[in-house]
């Protein structure tokens, strides 16, 4: 196997999207060069340095660390195309018309590269009709990459060849899109808006449809069909407003064109509600107003009937979320399909529509039935597929009552289920996902996954309901298994230890689990591995200590009853600093107060992309005391190699006294919080394995634990100084009297306390002081309502 290297990527096109797709291969440390058409007026490259300026504005953030924003290098088609030549990867992000993208590939294509790769980020035109007019070379490097909105958050991408396409370039793509920029790739064919929006779109149109049919409003709707579906919380109107009506009407344009002869192209009219608030300028969020609009603090919704907006806030029947709440699917749908209520009348409806369309069109869409159903969880945001929800419903039973509905003339179309469903494999297998594979209509057969190498870099893909997948809650050789924690392994030389408490938060159970994980790691085995298995799924690391637990202690003893608890937590984490075995974090999403010092005293941490780490005690009126604070005057004295330490102390400080979140891994490392050669991992399925890579090359490599040293500290100079500012913020009013406090407690720690600048303490002296100084708030009436306030609300007070 020959390494594809991509050195560079040019994405032509600093339209919403193209700027996006530049900045997450920033964000992967990918050189990317972005292009677009020269400025009438002012400098040259001005709208693509408007593009990357806007970048930094747009929420959800694009970049995981504003300032990169910087390495995007800038260009126009005028004066740069011979910048292509470096570039390995060009893709095109222009907008979606045949004869502009032509143009473009016409000016850009004598300065390509003999072996890059060229591909259009299109969202639905036809593949083999851009590459009309390549040479026979080019042709067989072009192919479609289509990402979804926004591209750092959303794991699909979907990967279109032309009849000429190389095939070995699309395993290339497909292995740099999966572990450099973290995305799940999607095959799919050369037809109109592919699969993600094909299907979904579709279901989109066929919602709206059947809401008028049983008369239901936009917001009712929305509740129906978000997360109580399992899927995006924004429902399918509010899904339409973010997007942007103009997009969705021009992605049904599409269809409109181009299929002509599909059994159910009645349904892609464009809605007559639609029509009318796009020729009205009411194009969704971006115009501020669309099928909703924001009055003042309310949210209004549109009423088809007047075209006016009035009040909003319709919910589902308390009947129709107890169906839905019913965890058998078998149940749900019969009890949805016999309901008398519109409301649920209407559910069956867009889930028997959904069926429908898939089983017609699988054969012309898709290889298999599982990339329908990956194209759909990774692309539109649904917990599960389509296919997989029928599968789970009864696969002979819901088609049965499709058939019925398409007899009785209820379905969208009179087209018949094809034989398959009822005759073919699917029928005698009870459904589409096998051990075997999933189902492909066109080879009739059950279809393994890809088996390319980068697979091998997950240790658990992606599971689909009904097939064959290890389940990583179980999988390998279970060690130790309680309510708190498992330890096990894989059958190699690496232990893994997986946190099975709720939001996976630190109590007596997890504090004995990592001790016994310790021990039998350093007996038996190169390292430990602290990985929870639903890290994939955007499961947190560690939402903290766990508070409820210490309740009952507090109440019958007080403070000083917490005091062992404490200690033990510190003395954990400290073993684990120094384990005469490298301890590998593999941290994604939340990693929180006592979770976050976890991760700090492990000897390596491996974090996804979209890891949230802080110590956010304030918000509960304490401070850190797992030696969160410790490790800050350790990690500012190491920094300030004998300089003055108050300016490398200063960040430490005010991330914990203002509870501050790193909203990326790579913020976090900005932040201090992941060291220099911490190791970022873009693809959260690859996450265990990078840790245990890393915990076994560092034991390979000698591994020693770092001696124990005393830590020079700022002392009551630094304090002083940090002190002064707080009493400036308190007495402008930006801070309470109790904010003042936590923020003096924390600043005394992380100084060292009343000691002469430069002074060496140790790290247990540290540690005395956090526990010190939180035993102290726990009897603070003000802390106490804080914590109350918590508990009850799960939102912080400020008092």
């Amino acid at each position: 196997m020959t390494n594809f290297i991509v050195k560079k990527v040019a994405v032509l096109g600093a339209g919403v999207m193209g700027a996006q797709i530049a900045a997450h291969c920033v964000n992967a440390k990918v050189p990317v060069v972005l292009f677009d058409l020269p400025a009438k007026e002012g400098p040259k490259n001005g709208i693509v340095l408007r593009a990357i300026e806007n970048l930094k504005k747009l929420s959800p953030a694009p970049l995981g660390n504003k300032d990169d924003a910087s390495l995007i290098e800038v260009a126009n088609y005028e004066d740069n195309l011979d910048v292509l030549a470096g570039c390995d990867l060009i893709i095109e992000a222009i907008a979606e018309r045949m004869d502009w993208k032509h143009d473009l590939y016409a000016k850009v294509a004598p300065h390509i590269a003999p072996n890059a790769i060229f591909a259009s980020n299109t969202s639905g035109l036809s593949i083999n009709r851009l590459a009309e007019g390549f040479d026979d070379n080019l042709k067989a490097r072009f192919c479609g990459v289509h990402f979804f909105n926004p591209p750092r958050y959303m794991h699909l991408v979907e990967l279109i060849p032309t009849t000429s396409t190389n095939p070995a370039i699309l395993d290339q793509l497909e292995s740099f899109l999966t572990t450099t920029l973290g995305k799940g790739v999607v095959r799919a064919k050369d037809t109109p808006n592919f699969i993600a929006n094909r299907v979904g779109i579709f279901g989109m149109l066929a919602t709206i449809h059947e809401a008028e049919k049983f008369g239901l409003s936009v917001d009712v709707v929305d509740d129906l069909t978000g997360a109580k579906l399992g899927r995006a919380k924004s429902g399918t109107f509010r899904t339409a407003d973010v997007v942007g009506l103009d997009t969705m009407g021009h992605v049904i344009k599409t269809m409109q064109d181009n299929l002509a002869d599909d059994p159910f192209f009645s349904v892609y009219k464009t809605p007559e509600i639609l029509s009318k608030l796009i020729a009205g300028g009411a194009l969704g969020q971006k115009t501020g107003a669309g099928f909703y609009k924001k009055e003042g603090k309310e949210i209004k919704r549109i009423d088809p009937a007047t075209g006016t907006y009035v009040a909003g806030g319709g919910k589902a029947a308390d009947i129709v979320a107890r169906i839905l709440k019913e965890k058998d699917p078998v149940k749900k749908f019969k009890a949805m399909r016999e309901s008398t209520n519109p409301q649920a009348q209407f559910l069956w409806a867009i889930f028997r529509d959904a069926f429908h369309y898939i089983a017609v069109h699988l054969k012309d869409i898709a290889d298999n039935a599982r990339d329908i159903d990956f194209a759909m969880r990774w692309g539109f945001g649904w917990s599960v597929g389509p296919f997989e929800t029928w599968q789970a419903a009864g696969w002979k039973q819901i088609a049965e009552w499709v058939s019925q509905d398409i007899a009785e003339g209820k379905a969208l179309t009179n087209a018949p289920l094809p034989a398959w469903v009822l005759d073919g494999p699917p029928a005698q297998q009870n459904g589409v996902h096998t051990a075997e594979g999933s189902y492909s209509a066109s080879s009739n057969s059950f279809v393994p996954r890809s088996d390319l190498p980068v697979y091998q870099r997950q240790a658990f893909r992606a599971p689909v309901l009904g097939a064959a997948a290890e389940d990583p809650k179980t999988a390998g050789v279970t060690v130790h298994e309680d309510a708190n924690v498992r330890v096990w392994h894989q059958n190699d030389d690496v232990l893994i230890i997986s946190l099975k408490s709720k939001m996976h938060t630190i109590g007596q159970g997890v504090i004995d689990g990592l001790k016994l994980a310790l021990a039998e790691a350093e007996k038996n085995f190169k390292g430990l591995v602290i990985w929870n298995t639903d890290a994939a799924d955007g499961g947190p690391f560690s939402a903290g200590a766990n508070l409820e637990e210490a309740l009952p202690a507090y109440m019958a003893g007080g403070a000083k009853a917490i005091d062992p608890a404490v200690k033990a937590l510190q003395d954990t984490f400290m073993q684990l600093k120094y384990a005469n075995v490298p301890v590998v974090a593999a941290v994604a999403g939340i990693a929180l107060g006592g979770g976050l010092e976890l991760a700090l005293h492990a000897s390596k941490r491996v974090a996804a992309l979209e890891s949230y780490m802080g110590l956010v005690e304030v918000g509960v009126g304490l401070v850190p005391a797992g030696g969160g604070l410790k490790e800050a005057a350790v990690r500012a004295a190491n920094e300030a190699k004998g300089t003055d330490i108050l300016q490398f102390l200063k960040g430490h400080f005010t991330n914990a006294a203002m509870a501050a979140v790193s909203k990326s891994a790579l913020e976090a490392k900005a932040m201090g919080y992941l060291k220099e050669d911490d190791v970022i991992v873009f693809n959260t399925y690859e996450l265990l394995h990078v840790a245990k890579v890393q915990a076994r090359s560092m034991f390979d490599a000698g591994y020693r634990p770092p001696l124990k040293k005393l830590i020079p500290v700022g002392g009551r100079y630094t304090l002083g100084t940090i002190k002064a500012q707080l009493v400036n913020m308190r007495d402008g009013g930006f801070i309470s009297a109790h904010d003042f406090k936590l923020g003096e407690m924390i600043a005394a720690i992380v100084s060292g306390g009343d000691v002469d600048q430069g002074s060496l303490v140790s790290e247990q002296w540290l540690l005395d002081m956090e526990r010190k100084a939180f035993l102290e708030l726990l009897n603070n009436p003000k802390t106490q309502e804080r914590i109350m306030g918590m508990l009850q609300t799960g939102k912080p007070v400020r008092n």
